[in-house]
């Protein structure tokens, strides 16, 4: 009997093998205009818009919690968190599920984008560093830009993005996970 650990690594291998070793699978999607995307293999789950359990004193672009199979898993707005223009909810509005490592360990992060692009094959190659913008912040974030179909594409490093989060959070978030399971329970 092959378990869902087993098959996922399986698949991951095969996605590995058919890509080569100068590419990998991006996952590309939308905020506003722009395009960004991230390694595949970190995404967990791509998800609707779902109302989220708000966590007392979390930063603004921190949005609160959800409660997925059991799982709490903080929810981050990225168009909040890149200091972009606040836009409405929508029918096409997803939360991709994303595994953050960081040195507290691993975990599950929800990031709310305006909508899923595409799943590319980028070649390292083509990868042009960031550009140096003055402040270390506005680029620490970025592995890297390629152009793909005539657009340009920000590669994130979800890692260094969420890192932060992820060290706020950790207080708030027993405070969160105790009050999300009570009212669960209910």
């Amino acid at each position: 009997m092959t378990t869902r650990k087993e098959t996922s690594m399986s698949i991951n291998t095969v996605k590995q093998e058919q890509t080569g070793a100068g590419s990998h699978q991006v996952l590309t999607f939308v905020l506003g205009n722009e395009t960004y995307g991230f390694d595949i293999l970190r995404v967990q789950e791509i998800r609707g818009w779902s109302a989220v359990t708000k966590i007392p004193h979390a930063p603004s672009h921190v949005l609160g919690v959800l409660n997925l199979r059991g799982s709490i898993v903080p929810i981050v707005d990225l168009r909040m968190r890149f200091a972009l223009e606040r836009a409405e909810y929508t029918a096409i509005t997803v939360i991709i599920v994303v595994s953050v490592v960081s040195a507290a360990g691993r975990r599950d992060f929800g990031m709310v984008v305006d909508g899923v692009s595409d799943v590319v094959d980028v070649n390292t190659a083509e990868v042009k560093p960031a550009p140096e913008l003055g402040a270390r912040a506005a680029t620490d974030y970025i592995r890297g830009l390629v152009s793909i179909s005539d657009r340009m594409v920000v590669l994130l490093d979800i890692d260094r993005l969420i890192a932060n989060d992820m060290a706020s959070l950790s207080g708030n978030l027993n405070q969160g996970e105790t009050a999300l399971v009570a009212s669960a329970a209910a």
